[in-house]
């Protein structure tokens, strides 16, 4: 039976799952078949085997999620196979390969994650060998599943491994020959030299260190289970000059290098700045080992895009899957690699659409499934930085993420998007301006802030952080409970032949090694030589399965593979063991890197009094050879992690003693001898956690008991029969720290046997039984970081805080600063709250500087503060410098801002982004502690933003103001555009200046001329809007108009209108398209209505014309029809005609009408059939709209249809009514008229000149009901000032639209209307009425319209007034000669009306025109100037408001008497001047930059009595007689022209002017440019 068993295994049982196995054993026994069968899986190319017909609920078989993909990688690379499974409960996942084992865990390292089902085998250093099929099987009690890909290696040209060890075998230098036997093994240990390394760690480990910021290491140390970060540095750096070396063979420079981010919701990119020696060198790129095409466009997955040096790498439509580690290789040489990371987040609470007003603040908040550290936001397509406009801030448990907007323009409204992971949402940001606020003063800052959800983010936080807590517990749960049910099974004794043989493997029992559906599955593999057979046991819950060696002889079993290892953050120390049994003091001790996390067990029986017990660490141990003392006691000590260790020999004594002690973790342990007593009992013990080992022989004393003890921990674990105490001689001795841990041992049953010592003594030893314990609980891992320290930035004076987390509220720590310990003083202040350690610095100084560092219970985290002093502003001279500075033209601007920081200071002045120049106009003043910019002179174009900018080595500073140079209006734009013309008015209008001048136009001046006069008519001031009607016209006479804008600054310049004519002749309108009344062959009779707009004249008749389909020429039918109808005869039988109308009056015929409908001249038609598909295609509460299919045509039985009627009736009717009088041509119709919530059924009726078809009705009725739809007004020109005059109505009429129908109020200065209100609704429309107005009736009426959808709100302002009354006695007085002050009393209106004003007119008695001198007075009097003597004035005062002007107040008459003065001639007398004066340059020479072969022309001006003579130089050498230019000198201007300008031409150019009376010269310099 046991023969028939390992024949099975050998042959099947390598492609069948311990629970398959299982089933077949029973059936077997039983006489049943098998129950398995296969099933193919969703994804293509698996297949699964399910053992059970019928699953339980709620279970499921394995199956794949994501299939392996084919890998073809060049040599040295790092392969990785991913792939993800699913099952209920969670199925066991192990890896094969078709040919060879995966033994070598340097090489393999698998990983598998029962939370996402992802499992992973990572191929380290590929190489030709590893050319093979791996496969992936995944099994739990239900079925199993397996899949399968190939790993295809290209071997590269340049193998310089390869030609190194071929030089190394044929080379007689016997230093080579060592070199070799050192790579093999075959020396000993202390002839190798020590290395400082951390070993077990594979390329995806470096890769990522390398590739990762300062910050990050700890973090990756930490996933990657290295707790000696120095060592790894040390390490890291060795590999980091390694790689530079093998770059500076392709690579010339690479710089500006930029790890992987996400750009916006579906694409990241990474890229550097590379520059090659050669550069048709080949780029490769590589996604965890696995190459990768790439595009050179954005079509694909990845593409590349290059610009210059510039090579960015971009990742499209991201997902999950994309993420990973990212290498990029030019030609076999490894140049940069990113670790892209993709959280597993989601939004709870999106961020929603947020309406704000501007100047206020804006909010979007948004709650994740898991906390983030940081979310990128998007506006508009940008990312924004946290900064002044930006405020993004994160809560506490960084599950609450918010963006404020602050200060909130039109520029920032827009899509902003919220982005975590590959997840992102988008809400709007609208940004509504305020109509109440006055034109042209700034707005004033709102202190509140809009947006933000309606729903308790808090809440939902807390909510979402119990959830994860609560699914964190069950995952340990359930992963606790797996752990116990995998890791120890019950041993029962055998009663048979066989039963000296025991396996403690979890299952216990009887039988072969698959008869329990709990066994591990197992795995043999032949060595090479032939000499052993090792079988390894694997265990997806990391426990290590051990089984024993026969006492028969044959070695059946002597390694164990354990693979899915995990990794704790333990250290570990070597003790060494007294042969005596006393603990010896602690041996030499080695930093570890790696660390086990698994609490597995591996137990041994023994067979025949031998057995082997086994509990490791993730650890290769080989150990080759130990150390002997003077009395030949060997031994060895291993410590240290990640180790590979072969144990080829233990320690003897001279009884025969043999011991060997490997303490570690991470090992793979490979014991090929152990220790024997006399009875030859052989035990071996290994002590750790995770490990596969390897223990061929042991240790034997003079009793035969073999013995082996590999540790780990910190303390001695002592192997039995190497302590003479009873005590020590039942187990191991456990460590310290794993105190909390009962460790399994495995004991061997024996009898005292004497071993002899090195003197002849002989020794008890004590036989003992096996026994096996049970785990009872986990390992603390100690105090660690939760979160660790950061570099600070901190401004001189200012105060820097740096914080940590520990696991533990009671651990205490310490803080150092540059190796010295810190104490609290007054600079700084250290604090704890709860596990938070805060250190904070105030008033931060330059020697505050350093590197801080805090250790507590060993563990340490640093960072770096740096103290930098950079520019900075006081805020209350910032806040001075950020008014806005308002001058008019032609006035300088003076900005001026002082500043401290870090010397020296670059400043810089800038204008809308573009720096200022020094010139005539402008002078910048700098100094070190301010800066000054003077703009001389300033012109409307040099409005706009000023920005100072200061930088220094700290950082940079910017402050910004704003510059508004106010000048007078540019002229109206034209040409004016006539909107009505008639015999009583003229409307026109036309369009704004193109400049204001900065400020708003208030008034139009407007001024007419009649054509054929030469005067113009002051037609007096418009309000700001660009439209005028004049009234007072004649019919048929044509007007000329000037207009100018008028704005606080001024008047613009005048624009003027072309001629405008009064009234033109009235002709008719055009009347309805004609109406078929009916066709034959032969003729078409024809109808039509009169136009509606005659021309106020009578109708003379009417011009018939007709048009063939599809020709552009229209012929009259007949001269002039007198009747509303026409019989067409002149037509073609068989072709279709149109026709069209137009009236005629007494000015002449009108427009024609629009087309009729197209009718044959043919014998009458079949009705049509029945429409198709009638359908409604939307409703609303007043209409729906219908559609069909027009009917079919067949020919004899139905014609085709040329339009059709539209019935419906209400539910409760049975009479149908038309909706349309006339055929409808579309397959759509609109029905309108409906009332709300009201059932209808419809029916269509086909129709043409044959008659009308059957109907076709719909077979339900339809709800006039609309989709909800929010409140918005639907006038686009609404009032929103209104005047009327005291007794008149006011009638305001507000249309919109809403669904549902929404609730309509009005309100009057946000108060309830009074009762002499009527207010009206009706459907979309709302009416607010006062049929007699009085003056308390003015104010700002509201409308509100709401419903469940939203509100909206509009606001009119209503002026109720009356024709003001005129002022009083106006009285005169001169206070000024020339002036004369007009005084008068007030109009009894100015106090109940404000926008009362008065307007002064002036009489010349010299002129005969009253002229307005002053308008808009809001005082009782006015100074009128130019007052001549000798004449008579008189004036008159007008009231004024918006409804027009009083009648005049007159003054007395204003006259005085001229005075005549004798009028005397006063000879002047004569002087004699010299004018005589030396030649003086007025206008001297420019600087020239001449283009070869063009013109030069140089002119200067110069004066001087008796006139100079004028010479020219050229280098000295004189041109006056030179022909090659041209010389002149016109009244001291003078000019010289060279016609070709050549290389020659260059040099110095100089004039002299000389006279009598002295010398002048002028010089310049010409240059020439090719």
């Amino acid at each position: 039976m046991q023969k028939r068993s390992k024949i099975r295994d050998r042959n099947g049982g390598q492609g069948f799952s311990l629970v398959h196995r299982y089933i077949q054993h029973f059936n077997e026994v039983s006489g049943h078949k098998s129950a398995a069968f296969k099933r193919r899986s969703k994804l293509s190319g698996l297949m699964i085997t399910q053992f059970e017909v019928q699953l339980p609920e709620g279970k499921a078989t394995p199956d794949f999620e994501r299939k392996l993909t084919p890998l073809n990688l060049h040599e040295g690379k790092l392969a990785v196979f991913k792939a993800v499974v699913k099952g209920v409960p969670r199925p066991k996942v192990t890896w094969k390969r078709a040919t060879g084992n995966l033994s070598d865990s340097d090489k393999f390292h698998t990983k598998y994650n029962e939370a996402s089902g992802e499992c992973s085998l990572e191929i380290r250093k590929v190489s030709p060998e590893d050319k093979d099929t791996y496969k992936c099987f995944a099994a739990n009690h239900y079925g199993r599943v397996v899949c399968t890909a190939k790993l295809n290696v290209i071997e590269v040209t340049f193998k310089r491994q390869k030609a190194t060890a071929e030089r190394e075998l044929t080379s007689t230098d016997p230093a080579d020959f060592r070199r070799m036997l050192k790579k093999t093994g075959a020396l000993g240990q202390e002839e190798q030299k020590p290395t400082k390394r951390v070993r077990g760690q594979g390329d995806r480990f470096w890769e990522v260190m390398m590739s990762a910021d300062r910050e990050d290491y700890e973090r990756i140390c930490a996933e990657f289970g290295v707790a000696d970060l120095g060592s790894a540095l040390e390490t890291m750096e060795e590999k980091r000059q390694e790689r530079l070396e093998e770059q500076a063979k392709y690579v010339e420079s690479i710089t500006n290098v930029k790890h992987v981010e996400v750009l916006g919701e579906r694409s990241a990119s990474f890229g550097f700045d590379l520059e090659l020696k050669d550069p048709t060198s080949r780029l490769f790129l590589f996604k965890d080992g696995v190459e990768i095409p790439y595009s050179d466009g954005a079509t694909q997955k990845h593409s590349l895009k290059v610009v210059g040096k510039k090579h960015v790498f971009s990742i499209n439509d991201l997902k999950p899957g994309d993420a990973g580690l990212y290498q990029v290789d030019v030609e076999e040489v490894n140049l940069f690699s990113t670790e892209f990371r993709i959280p597993i987040v989601d939004f709870v609470v999106k961020i929603e659409e947020v309406k704000a007003q501007e100047r206020q603040d804006a909010l979007f908040e948004c709650v994740l499934t898991h906390p983030v550290a940081k979310i990128k936001w998007m506006g508009n397509d940008s990312l924004l930085e946290n900064g002044e406009k930006y405020c993004i801030t994160v809560s506490e448990d960084k599950l609450i993420h918010r963006l404020l907007i602050t200060n909130c323009e039109q520029l920032d409204k827009g899509i902003y998007a919220a982005v975590a992971g590959i997840k992102s949402c988008r809400a709007w940001l609208v940004v509504e301006v305020e109509h109440d606020a006055e034109p042209g003063t700034k707005k004033a800052r709102k202190t509140t802030a809009a947006g933000g959800t309606r729903v308790d983010l808090e809440k939902v936080a807390k909510e979402q952080q119990a959830k994860i807590q609560e699914e964190r517990k069950k995952m340990e749960a359930a992963a606790k409970v797996q752990k116990e049910e995998l890791m120890i099974g019950k041993a029962s004794p055998r009663t048979d032949s066989s039963a000296d043989r025991t396996r403690v493997n979890g299952l216990g029992g009887d039988g072969a090694e698959g008869d329990r559906p709990e066994a591990a599955m197992s795995e043999k593999t032949q060595s090479k030589d032939g000499g052993r057979i090792n079988e390894t046991a694997k265990d997806d819950s990391n426990m290590s399965n051990v089984s024993t060696v026969s006492s028969g002889g044959g070695v059946a079993k002597k390694g164990v593979e354990l693979t899915n290892g995990m990794e704790n953050e333990k250290s570990s120390k070597a003790r060494q063991v007294d042969p005596s049994g006393a603990k010896a003091s602690p041996g030499p001790q080695k930093p570890s890197l790696l660390n086990g996390d698994a609490d597995q067990i591996a137990q041994a029986g023994a067979e025949s009094g031998s057995g082997v017990g086994r509990n490791g660490k993730s650890a290769d141990l080989n150990i080759q050879d130990g150390t002997k003392n003077s009395s030949g006691l060997k031994t060895q000590t291993v410590t240290g992690k990640s180790a590979d260790l072969n144990i080829q020999d233990g320690t003897k004594n001279s009884s025969g003693l043999k011991t060997q002690t490997v303490t570690g973790k991470s090992a793979d342990l490979n014991i090929p001898d152990g220790t024997k007593n006399s009875s030859d009992l052989k035990t071996q013990t290994v002590t750790g956690k995770s490990a596969d080992l390897n223990i061929p022989d042991g240790t034997k004393n003079s009793s035969g008991l073999k013995t082996q003890t590999v540790t780990d921990g910190n303390e001695l674990s002592d192997s039995e029969g190497h302590n003479d105490s009873p005590e020590s001689s039942k187990t191991p001795v456990s460590t310290k720290r794993d105190q909390k841990k009962k460790i399994p041992i495995a004991e061997a049953e024996s009898e005292h046997d004497e071993a002899e010592d090195p003197t002849g003594t002989a020794m008890p030893v004590k036989r003992k039984r096996q026994v096996q314990l049970v785990e009872d609980s986990v390992i603390d891992p100690g105090v660690h970081f939760v979160s660790g320290l950061s570099d600070v930035d901190a401004v001189i004076g200012g105060t820097a805080e740096i914080t940590c987390k520990l696991s533990s509220e009671d651990c205490e720590g310490a803080w150092f600063r540059d190796g010295n310990k810190i104490s609290a003083d007054g600079d700084f202040v250290i604090t704890k709250e709860g596990a938070a350690h805060k250190l904070t610095i105030n008033n931060c100084q330059e020697e505050h500087s350093g590197k801080y560092r805090f250790e507590a219970d060993g563990r340490k985290t640093e960072a770096v503060i740096s103290v930098k002093d950079p520019p900075r502003f006081d805020p209350a001279d910032l806040s001075a410098f950020m008014e806005p500075v308002e001058i008019k033209v032609g006035h300088n601007a003076i900005f001026k801002l002082p500043f401290i920081g870090l010397r020296p200071i670059k400043i810089q002045w800038f204008k809308e982004g573009e720096e200022f120049i020094e010139d005539a106009n402008v002078k910048v003043e700098k100094s070190e502690t301010h800066s000054r910019l003077l703009l001389i002179k300033c012109q409307r174009k040099d409005t706009g933003e000023i920005k100072i900018k200061l930088k220094n080595p700290h950082g940079i500073t910017e402050a910004i103001s704003q510059l508004y140079v106010l000048d007078k209006p540019t002229a109206p734009q034209g040409p004016a555009e006539v909107l009505e013309s008639s015999a009583m008015c003229i409307v026109f209008k036309w369009r704004p200046p193109k400049d204001d001048g900065g400020t708003p136009v208030v008034n139009y001046v407007l001024e007419r001329q009649q054509m054929g006069r030469n005067t113009w008519k002051k037609l007096g001031e418009v309000p700001g809007v660009p439209s005028y009607r004049d009234t007072d016209v004649d019919h048929g006479r044509k007007y000329c108009y000037r207009i100018w804008a008028l704005t606080a600054m001024g008047l613009s310049e005048m624009m003027e209108t072309d001629e405008i004519q009064a009234g033109t002749l009235a002709f008719p309108g055009p009347p309805a398209p004609p109406n078929v009344l009916g066709a034959t062959g032969d003729h078409i009779m024809l109808s039509w209505d009169p136009p509606p707009n005659t021309g106020n004249s009578r109708i003379l008749g009417y011009y018939l014309e007709k048009r063939k389909k599809g020709s552009n020429l229209w012929s009259a039918v007949d001269e002039l029809v007198k009747e509303k109808k026409c019989a067409v005869r002149d037509v073609v039988e068989g072709i279709e005609y149109e026709f069209r109308v137009a009236a005629v009056n007494l000015s002449g015929a009108g427009e024609f009408s629009s087309p009729s409908e197209f009718v044959f001249a043919r014998d009458p038609q079949k009705p049509p059939g029945k429409v198709m598909d009638l359908k409604v295609a939307d409703t609303s509460y007043s209409h729906m709209t219908l559609v069909w299919t027009k009917p079919e045509k067949k020919p004899g039985v139905q014609d085709e249809a040329s339009g059709y009627f539209v019935e419906i009736r209400e539910g409760e009717n049975a009479e149908w009514s038309r909706c349309n009088t006339t055929p409808f041509i579309l397959t759509s119709f609109p029905v309108k008229g409906l009332r709300p919530m009201e059932m209808y059924w419809v029916q269509v009726i086909a129709t043409n000149d044959g008659g009308e078809g059957a109907p076709n009705e719909l077979d339900r009725f339809v709800l006039a009901m609309p989709s909800p739809v929010r409140p918005r007004f639907t006038d686009r020109k609404m009032k929103s000032f209104m005047v009327v005059r005291a007794g008149n109505s006011v009638r305001i009429t507000i249309n919109f639209e809403a669904s549902p129908r929404p609730e309509v109020h009005w309100l009057k200065d946000n108060g309830p209307v009074t009762k002499r209100v009527t207010v009206g609704k009706s459907d979309g429309s709302s009416q607010l009425l006062i049929p007699s107005s009085k003056r308390s009736d003015s104010g700002v009426y509201s409308i509100l319209v709401k419903n469940m959808v939203g509100q909206e709100t509009y606001s009119v302002e209503v002026r109720v007034t009356d024709d003001p009354k005129p002022p009083g006695l106006v009285e005169l007085e001169e206070n000024v000669p020339g002036t004369v002050t007009v005084m008068w009393a007030p109009s009894p209106d100015e106090k109940r009306d404000d926008r009362l004003h008065y307007v002064v007119s002036k009489l010349d008695s010299s002129k005969g025109t009253w002229s307005t001198v002053a308008d808009r007075l809001f005082n009782n009097k006015s100074t009128v100037c130019n007052i001549m003597p000798g004449r008579e004035y008189h004036f008159r005062v007008y009231a004024k408001n918006d409804m027009g002007m009083s009648a005049p107040s007159d003054s007395p008459t204003w006259g005085t008497e001229k005075k005549k003065e004798k009028f005397v001639v006063r000879m002047p007398t004569k002087k004699q001047c010299d004018l005589r004066c030396a030649p003086t340059f007025i206008v001297p020479l420019k600087l020239h930059i001449a283009p070869k072969g063009y013109e030069c022309y140089m002119s200067c001006a110069v004066k001087g009595n008796p006139k100079p003579r004028i010479t020219w130089y050229r280098n000295s050498v004189s041109l006056n007689t030179n022909t090659n230019y041209h010389i002149s000198n016109t009244c001291g201007v003078c000019s010289m022209l060279i016609l070709h300008v050549g290389l020659k031409d260059m040099g110095e150019y100089s004039i002299t002017a000389e006279n009598d009376q002295g010398r002048a010269k002028c010089s310049t310099i010409l240059s020439v440019r090719e």
